[in-house]
């Protein structure tokens, strides 16, 4: 069985190797060791030397070459596009002190997963929110320090 042994970030290595793609959502993007299945239904061992947070982009090195491309799948989520700074401050507020993740995307817009009482909630602070599938990559935290820096996505 082909294993993944380690995680090249984005850029940081030529697609052009890549001999597969894998697709996960983001609660399956943080991963050590388990059995996956690629895009063309072929069994791969992840078996990394310790717990890393897989992003849209990354490559999975596998032990003989190449490389596994990591892509984000499609989930549902809300995006909250507020009237301000202020306004973003403030939901953006709201939605911590739920300790629910949060993605914040280049433009300003707040993403969520799909929660239709945060969506009520974010709607009765006067923003307007459109649900749709996307990936969703929210922000890490700040005292995680297991993750790589992602700053130019």
């Amino acid at each position: 069985m082909r294993q993944a042994i380690d995680v090249s970030p984005k850029g940081s290595w030529s697609e052009s190797e890549a001999q597969a793609s894998v697709t996960l959502a983001f609660d399956d993007r943080h991963r050590r060791r388990i059995r996956l299945t690629d895009d063309n239904g072929v069994d791969f061992l992840l078996n990394l030397a310790a717990a890393a947070v897989l992003h849209d982009g990354d490559g999975l090195t596998l032990h003989d070459g190449g490389y596994i491309r990591v892509r984000a799948a499609l989930e549902p989520v809300a995006d909250i596009r507020p009237k301000s700074a202020a306004h973003a401050a403030r939901i953006a507020w709201h939605i911590g002190n739920r300790h629910t993740p949060i993605q914040v995307l280049d433009d300003g817009t707040l993403r969520i997963r799909d929660d239709h009482v945060l969506v009520a909630m974010v709607e009765g602070l006067g923003a307007l929110v459109v649900c749709l599938n996307a990936p969703f990559s929210p922000e890490p935290g700040a005292y995680d320090t297991a993750g790589h820096d992602h700053a130019a996505d």
